[in-house]
């Protein structure tokens, strides 16, 4: 049986921290007429524009507050040969005001599109955004290679986090643990200040990034959650909580499952739905429902990928004007969202079925 929706206790639980983030949100916005706010020093990035264009929070212990949308470096920005299309949206992300971006050695196949088209906008711009990228190796010379490719694609001498990408087993976790394993490369990294903060990243069971996160002090974890997280596998159950007490960087992602939990959103030809989790139906929800369901529990920020300036410009305005939801209509994203949890919950292990219609 699939887990409960959120309990009042869930809240309790959260609330202290929820409660902080909150209150962060506002801290980083300078109202007219106010001084300027002092700048990070020269090591750390800044987006001037920030402040203005969106409410901010604390990235855990990394000192640096980030607006609550940020971009993620999959849909059109790793396609390939779509530069006309991806530089100019990394731009307008930033003169939005975004000043975190995600992408990893992944994103855009063996040619790594999408850091490469990051780095045509960091050649000019790299001071305005916390830069994010990730290795999937789980050695440390492999994870080495792979960060040195990476520093040559997005056209920097440094990265702001670098993560773990995918991390999807137990294995995983002993893997990047072990003597040569990729933690070894990360502690290197940092040491030679290639990269300034370390993470990880995963989505599908909440228990392998609890884990990991036991073993080792990362900066930042990026997790899956959106609003039909608690009816399978719940990354809030367990993980949340345990980033909280860490101190870490939280940041959401599969806010909207790839398009499977937004209203009409319609599946694609039978053929082309992968896995056990079909996407057989339109979704329930809206962006701004999807986005504040996330934005309300306590994470730092959320990624997602956009196709179009349209789709940019809509979620940094669901971000400019967000306001926390109470119990009540959590709950009710919950069970609305309900009937397609199986197709939104796609990317993690054992995903089920789609309810009956």
């Amino acid at each position: 049986m699939p887990d409960s929706g959120t309990t009042r206790r869930d809240l309790f639980k959260l609330g202290a921290a929820a409660a902080a983030g909150l209150i962060a949100t506002r801290l980083g916005a300078q109202e007219p007429g106010e001084a300027a706010l002092p700048k990070p020093s020269p090591a750390a990035p800044f987006n001037p524009v920030t402040a203005g264009a969106m409410p901010t929070r604390n990235l855990g212990r990394t000192g640096h507050l980030v607006g609550l949308f940020s971009l993620g470096g999959q849909a059109a920005i790793e396609k390939a040969e779509n530069e006309k299309v991806a530089v100019p949206l990394i731009e307008r992300a930033l003169d939005l005001g975004v000043n975190y971006l995600d992408t990893s050695a992944r994103y855009g196949g063996d040619a790594r599109w999408s850091e490469q088209y990051f780095g045509q906008v960091m050649k000019r711009r790299r001071k305005e955004a916390f830069l994010a990228t990730k290795t999937h190796d789980r050695t440390a010379d492999g994870s080495l290679r792979i960060l040195e490719t990476s520093l040559k694609l997005l056209q920097t001498d440094h990265v702001d986090l670098w993560q773990l990408h995918a991390m999807s087993t137990m294995k995983d976790v002993d893997d990047v643990c072990a003597k040569g394993g990729a933690l070894e490369a990360f502690q290197k990294a940092r040491d030679q200040k290639l990269v300034r903060f370390l993470g990880l990243s995963g989505h599908t069971d909440p228990d392998i990034l609890a884990e990991a996160i036991r073993r080792f002090p990362f900066d930042c974890v990026l997790m899956a959650f959106n609003a039909a997280d608690t009816w399978h596998l719940p990354f809030k159950k367990t993980l949340l909580p345990l980033a909280i007490e860490k101190e870490m960087g939280i940041i959401g992602m599969k806010i909207p499952a790839r398009g499977r939990i937004l209203e009409g959103v319609q599946p694609p030809p039978p053929d082309q739905r992968r896995g056990t989790a079909k996407h057989d139906r339109p979704g329930t929800l809206t962006m701004k429902e999807a986005m504040r369901y996330t934005l309300t529990h306590p994470v730092s920020t959320v990624i997602i990928g956009v196709d179009t300036v349209a789709q940019l410009e809509e979620n940094v305005r669901i971000a400019r004007e967000f306001l926390p939801l109470n119990t009540a209509q959590l709950e009710a994203l919950e069970q609305k969202v309900k009937p397609v949890y199986g197709q939104a919950s796609w990317y993690k292990r054992d995903a089920p079925a789609n309810p009956p219609k």
